[in-house]
C-alpha cells in the first residue's frame, strides 16, 4: 500500500493555470484537477521537470491564486504534482475558500 505523503487532504478541483519557470517568459498554461492547502495537481502533456521553481496563476470564474511552487513529481505526458513554497495571506484565504467549497461539494455529492 503507497504511503500518502500529503499533510492536507486534496479535493477534486477544476480551474485554468498559467506557470512560468523562474524568470522565463514562456508561460505555460493548463487545468488544475486537484487542490489542497499545500499545492495542487496540474493535467498536463508538456510537465516541467522534477524541482523546477515556478510562479503559479490559478484562476475560476470568480477568483485568483497567484503565488510560487515547486514540481515536486512529474507523470510524463499526463501532469505534475505542486507544493506551494511561498503565498500571501490574501491569497491563503482564496485558497481556504476555494477548499472550503470543493470540500461541501464532496460532501453533498456522497449524500
Amino acid at each position: 500500500m503507497e504511503h500518502d505523503r500529503r499533510r492536507t487532504p486534496r479535493y477534486t478541483f477544476n480551474a485554468s493555470i498559467e506557470m512560468r519557470e523562474g524568470a522565463s517568459q514562456d508561460k505555460r498554461t493548463a487545468r488544475v484537477a486537484g487542490l489542497s492547502l499545500n499545492g495542487c495537481y496540474v493535467s498536463t502533456e508538456s510537465p516541467y521537470p522534477e524541482g523546477a521553481l515556478l510562479t503559479v496563476k490559478v484562476f475560476t470564474e470568480t477568483d485568483f491564486y497567484e503565488g510560487q511552487a515547486t514540481v515536486i513529481y512529474q507523470q510524463e505526458k499526463l501532469g505534475m504534482g505542486l507544493m506551494f513554497t511561498e503565498t500571501r495571506p490574501y491569497y491563503l484565504m482564496v485558497l481556504r475558500k476555494w477548499l472550503l467549497s470543493a470540500m461541501m461539494a464532496k460532501k453533498e455529492a456522497l449524500r
